[in-house]
């Protein structure tokens, strides 16, 4: 039998540092939540090598006095708390006394600190928890810690750190989050030498949202201001138009502290339930101030899961926030026709309304006799910004949805031979399917989704978005990124930090599906090439479907992680349920599906068509026993 045994402090110290610093992000978020309790207001955070190689925080806080700074770095040594009952009571966001011991322990670290009433700074070095130099230095107020090669003394822990570019994306959501809490601090974020981020750090959270998450998405949003029994909620959240494919536009903070909260996530969902449709999740940025003894941080190791004493006056509060802000922001947004103003001189045009310009008024000209108009001159069409360009042949990029693969698979009769019979038999392929098809006989369409077709005495009923997913699926397999085609003009997306994240690392995969994607700095990314069956009103909605996916964990495997893009590209570009559609569209269709034996599941494995026969038909109506 083994025995006990007490660890060693080197050993103990990097056990305990596993819990705390996990990647490069966790130093960065607990460094610079230090530098807010020190009462900051401006943070510039700098990394290279996605944090790995060298981390930089610099603030104007209080700093450390000379003789805090060693005991700042030991174990459970903390300005934030000093009895039990303070642990109920918990208004900074550190409060343990663990960051920089941890870090320190698994790092080279350097901290230049200098408070008001000190004449001269101090310059603090050490290296795997063992102090290397404590000496003298000239600096301005506040501090600045340098992290260098971290994990330097742990190589098993470097295995399981991703690529720079991943690091770098996770630090920068970080970031992202820590602005979003404090609009009035002033944060700067550095990677890899270029600036990616300016906050203005004057308390303005609408301006604080579009500088982190963008213009395009603050556009969406709607102010959320409300008290309710001494919660109080306000922020802004999007309106139904702008709902989003996932959550990783959903930002809530207690207290000023970033935390994955079901409570609030429930009852936003809840208020816009009616509102968007059935997948969609709505995009926000919550704030909930609430008295610090109604909340417990000191449940997660990472401070990002909170515990309350009583949910329901969250839930209530944040579910009424969004509701009335819903309801106050409730202009209609469907375009209406006012009644025309006729008269003989000139039309008249009525000025779009002010307060919304998606209601577009539309007013009618008068319609007196007009002169018969010369032939209008052949010149070719302009193509749209971001709508994809056909650059190998002139074949129209605008077709109906069956025709582009049409030519491909329906069978064709075998030209009449003058010729004398081959002696040779027959290959198999001609036993497996007749010469001549029998035709296929549309019966109609039900509910406009399911095809109803008539074909060697049964019905089959086939369900068109099913198939026509299959279809595009398949074609997207066999021609990979041959399929892909230029757009004319860049189009300009923007994302989430985790959706940026998950895109550019699966930049390869989405290039062999046939996107074409370039970093354009933040969390914006240029698209240049797209699938050619994908349209460009799709194209921002399926990229963002992708990266949610992607972020989900889903397919982790080079190859499965490609086939499911496939997927979502085939699914985004099909022919939807409730499309209207021509009979020569349903019966081209109802050909491609059976004609081929290899269309008879969508991608997601549900049955694209079925077949009643004629006896089951029978047997119905009593015809039969």
């Amino acid at each position: 039998m083994a025995r006990i045994q007490v660890l060693d402090k080197h050993t103990a110290e990097l056990i305990a540092a596993g819990e705390v610093v996990e990647r490069p992000a966790s130093v960065v978020k607990e460094l610079v939540e230090n530098a807010i309790d020190a009462g900051a207001t401006t943070i510039t955070i700098e990394i290279k090598n996605g944090g790995i190689s060298y981390i930089g925080i610099t603030d104007n806080g209080c700093g450390f006095a000379r003789e805090d700074v060693p005991t700042a770095f030991l174990r459970h040594a903390t300005s934030k708390i000093r009895v039990e009952e303070d642990l109920n009571t918990i208004s900074t966001l550190g409060f343990r006394g663990e960051a920089l011991a941890s870090i320190a322990a698994v790092a080279r670290v350097e901290l230049v600190t200098r408070t008001e009433a000190e004449l001269a700074g101090t310059r603090y070095v050490i290296e795997g928890g063992e102090e290397i130099e404590l000496s003298d230095v000239g600096c301005p107020r506040g501090s600045t810690i340098c992290v260098r090669d971290l994990f330097y003394n742990v190589p098993a822990r470097m295995k399981f750190l991703k690529k720079d570019v991943g690091e770098a994306n996770a630090v920068a959501g970080v970031v992202d989050r820590l602005a979003l809490s404090h609009p009035e601090i002033s944060f700067r974020f550095i990677r890899e030498g270029r600036d990616e981020l300016l906050t203005p750090g004057n308390g303005d959270l609408y301006a604080c949202i579009s500088a982190v998450l963008g213009r395009e998405f603050a556009k969406t949003l709607t102010e959320v201001e409300y008290d309710l029994g001494g919660v109080h909620v306000h922020g802004y959240t999007c309106r139904p138009e702008g709902a989003r494919a996932n959550r990783t536009m959903q930002h809530f903070f207690i207290n000023g502290r970033y935390v994955k909260t079901r409570t609030a996530m429930a009852a936003i969902e809840q208020a816009y339930k009616g509102s968007i449709m059935v997948g969609k999740f709505p995009a926000c940025v919550l704030c909930v101030d609430m008295p610090p003894e109604t909340v417990d941080a000191n449940v997660h190791p990472a401070k990002i899961e909170v515990r309350f004493v009583n949910e329901k006056p969250v839930f209530d509060a944040v579910y009424h926030a969004v509701r009335s802000a819903l309801e106050g922001d409730s202009a209609p947004m469907q375009a209406t026709l006012p009644t025309p103003v006729v008269q003989p001189s000139k039309p008249q045009y009525v000025t779009p309304t002010p307060a919304r310009e998606i209601a577009r008024r539309v007013t009618l000209t008068p319609s007196a006799p007009q002169p018969t108009p010369p032939p209008p001159v052949a010149r070719p069409k302009p193509i749209a910004q971001g709508r994809p360009m056909v650059m190998r042949d002139s074949t129209p990029v605008v077709q109906s949805f069956f025709e582009a693969s049409v030519k491909k698979d329906t069978p064709t009769p075998p030209p009449v031979s003058v010729s004398k019979p081959d002696p040779v038999p027959a290959p198999v392929q001609q036993t497996i399917e007749p010469e001549q098809p029998e035709p296929i006989r549309l019966l109609g369409e039900a509910l406009h989704t399911y095809i109803i077709a008539e074909w060697r005495g049964s019905v089959y009923f086939i369900d068109k978005h099913a198939a026509h997913e299959r279809i595009l699926y398949n074609q997207l397999k066999e021609t990979a990124n041959e399929s892909a085609q230029i757009l004319l003009a860049p189009l300009s997306v923007s994302f989430s930090r985790e959706e940026y994240g998950a895109l550019t690392e699966a930049g390869e995969q989405l290039k062999q599906a046939g996107f074409e994607l370039e970093d354009f700095g933040g969390n914006t990314l240029l698209v240049r090439a797209v699938p050619m069956m994908l349209s460009d009103g799709n194209i921002t909605e399926s990229l963002r479907e992708i990266a949610g996916g992607l972020l989900s964990g889903k397919r982790e495997i080079t190859t499965e992680r490609l086939d499911w893009i496939y997927h979502s590209v085939a699914c985004r570009a099909a022919v939807k349920a409730g499309d209207g559609s021509t009979p020569q569209e349903l019966l081209q269709l109802a050909k491609r599906v059976l004609y081929n034996e290899d269309i008879r599941t969508c991608p997601h494995g549900r049955p694209v068509c079925f077949e009643l026969t004629a006896r089951e038909i029978e047997k119905q109506f009593g015809r039969i026993v």
